[in-house]
């Protein structure tokens, strides 16, 4: 199962070590293999976020997910966004923009330094809102409940998520930034696309629904019977159509999120934008490949409280992201506080085992990539 499941990341990155051998020799070779281990480092959370929400997808957008969304998350964000970036901020062509990349690095670093502020803030609130939503909701299993208790009692609050988010964002903009008013519009702009895909998510996957009850047989249970609460756009059933759709937009910008913060921390390794998008793109195969592997081993399922070490990363990451507007934040933290919530909730999901006498459900060894369970 783990040449099948890892067998693409594998190939991938014996190919692209191979070619930064070829175009920088020991040193480039280096360089990616550093490169990809950041990479995985920074966005393991984002794999567990991944898997929970790709558990949800039909298995036409599981496919479309770990293929399209491969191309988008390898080339498009690696490569293609810091060049977009850089365009916009020097008002450059794409092309320029290349030839920059590539003649003057490190004026290319200095652009993309400048703006790292609104990429920042877009990035940092997407992530804000999608914690924020996670720990106001009611739900059975509780990993802090000291903490996520009352949290999801004031959850109750109508919009919560949105006033708290928009007072960080103004807090943030007014103490770090030295352009508030740029960081104001990318953060707004990041609750915005939060919202509105999230809002889209629902509204399809609810759709859906009311159409398969309506070719059933009238019986069906009430939704919130019918499937525990799930982080992310929808929760109410497999998506497919345009739910499907709306969930695939959601993950490509939730990807889009985590790789700001190792886009550009990976600038501190190398400005070569080669260099960068081969060793970032080994390291997003393998986030890939790990989602597909928490999903057919079940690992959710059985470890339930990973669920909640991973959005509390999130929540970690975005704080980190908000932060470094105005304050370098080394990625060694952010990646460090990252894995250590992951690993503790890990632990803390073993215990509850052992004390329970076994996992909530038996998964599979080999369990197929769509899995019944909503």
């Amino acid at each position: 199962m783990i040449l099948r499941t890892f067998g693409w990341a594998f190939g991938i990155t014996v190919l692209g070590l191979l070619v930064a051998a070829l175009y920088d020799g020991g040193t480039g070779l280096a360089l990616v293999a550093v490169l990809a281990v950041l990479e995985i480092s920074l966005s393991f959370d984002n794999a567990v976020v991944n898997a929970k929400v790709l558990d949800r997808m039909s298995p036409f957008w599981q496919k479309i997910f770990l293929t399209v969304g491969i191309a988008i998350a390898v080339f498009g964000m690696r490569l293609v966004f810091p060049l977009l970036i850089v365009g916009i901020t020097a008002k450059l062509n794409p092309f320029e923009a290349f030839d920059l990349a590539l003649n003057d690095p490190h004026k290319y670093h200095h652009l993309m330094n400048d703006a790292y502020p609104m990429i920042a803030a877009f990035g940092g609130m997407f992530l804000l809102m999608l914690f924020l939503d996670f720990v106001f909701e009611e739900r059975a299993d509780k990993w802090l409940p000291w903490l996520e208790a009352p949290l999801a009692r004031i959850g109750k609050l109508d919009q919560l998520s949105v006033v708290v988010a928009g007072g960080a964002l103004a807090f943030t903009a007014g103490l770090f930034a030295d352009d508030p008013g740029q960081v104001m519009i990318a953060g707004v702009l990041g609750m915005v696309t939060y919202i509105l895909v999230n809002g889209l998510g629902e509204l399809f996957s609810e759709a859906t629904e009311d159409e398969d009850d309506e070719d059933g047989d009238g019986a069906a249970e009430p939704a919130a019977e019918r499937a525990p609460a799930r982080s992310g756009p929808s929760s109410l059933a497999l998506a497919t159509g345009k739910a499907g759709f709306f969930l695939f937009l959601y993950l490509e910008v939730l990807d889009a999120s985590f790789s700001f913060d190792g886009v550009i921390g990976a600038f501190a390794i190398s400005t070569d934008p080669i260099i960068i998008a081969l060793g970032l793109g080994i390291g997003a195969m393998y986030i890939r490949s790990l989602t597909v592997f928490l999903v057919r081993k079940g690992t959710l399922h059985e470890y339930v409280y990973l669920e909640h070490g991973a959005h509390w990363a999130i929540g970690a990451l975005a704080v980190c992201m908000l932060v470094s507007i105005g304050r370098h934040v080394p990625e060694w933290l952010t990646g460090g506080v990252g894995a250590g919530l992951i690993i503790a909730a890990f632990i803390s999901s073993v215990v509850r085992n052992r004390a329970d006498g076994g996992p909530p459900a038996a998964a599979g060894d080999d369990k197929p990539l769509h899995s019944s369970k909503v």
